[in-house]
């Protein structure tokens, strides 16, 4: 359908060289766009790159560190020198520390709020005037299940992910004049190399999941596909501040 066309935007993916990053990457890429993969990893990115120009994409990896401002605002300003515009912009790096709250010091909450949420809006913030002068563009951060929900082992990676949210929110506020799209995605269980610790850590975490979610999966990379390529194309662009879960039903249980 033309309205989830992609062809000639081109997107940014941080943290895109592998899990729930890729498989939005792959989805935009599916519908035509060009992806740059941002990360740390260059084996992980030029593995992704190579995964999604196999599949008829154009594809670049451009390094980043995503705690450090001025990495953010290099990516963009990388981005679009290689790419002469900048239309979509998703927000996926993130990390977790899971401890009891009382065993966190405070490097280790600020490094969580640093990638996680402080290198979003970084990002943002550099991506904004791109966006401005192509006309309009597309930002999607991505949340958790922990946007909405606590847990004792999480709690800097919610908060984080609850800023995520309410970041979202006023972001699309302010620059719906633009015609900027800011949208979230809270994924849920979805099989990672993050989720795969997780279940090394929590005992009988994968069969509580299993029990809980009424899909009765985890979720895979490929689920996030769908969401990236609606929020990134026309098809929502009267779509704005929303924080969609992508969770096989798991947040409906409440």
């Amino acid at each position: 359908m033309k309205q989830f066309d992609l062809t000639g935007r081109i997107a940014i993916v941080t943290g895109g060289n592998g899990g729930i990053g890729l498989g939005m990457a792959q989805g935009m890429a599916d519908a035509g766009a060009a992806i740059v993969v941002a990360g740390r990893n260059a084996d992980k990115a030029d593995t992704a790159v190579k995964q999604l120009k196999e599949s008829g994409a154009e594809a670049t990896f451009i390094p980043v560190d995503v705690a450090d401002d001025q990495s953010c605002a290099d990516l963009i300003t990388a981005s679009v020198t290689h790419f002469g515009r900048l239309d979509i912009l998703i927000n996926n790096a993130g990390m977790n520390n899971r401890k009891q709250p009382d065993e966190y010091d405070m490097a280790e909450w600020r490094q969580v709020m640093d990638v996680n949420l402080n290198s979003a809006f970084a990002c943002c913030q550099a991506a904004y005037p791109e966006m401005k002068k192509a006309g309009g563009g597309k930002i999607i951060n991505i949340g958790s299940m922990y946007s909405i929900f606590g847990g004792p082992y999480t709690v800097p990676y919610a908060a984080s992910k609850g800023g995520i949210v309410q970041m979202t929110k006023g972001l699309a506020t302010a620059w719906a004049k633009d015609n900027i799209q800011v949208n979230a995605v809270l994924p849920g269980w979805i099989d990672t190399e993050l989720t795969q610790t997780a279940r090394k850590v929590v005992d009988g975490l994968h069969e509580n999941v299993l029990r809980r979610t009424p899909a009765g999966r985890w979720g895979e990379a490929e689920d996030m596909a769908g969401i990236a390529m609606f929020l990134a194309s026309a098809a929502s662009n009267y779509v704005t501040g929303t924080a969609i879960p992508v969770d096989g039903g798991y947040s409906t249980l409440g």
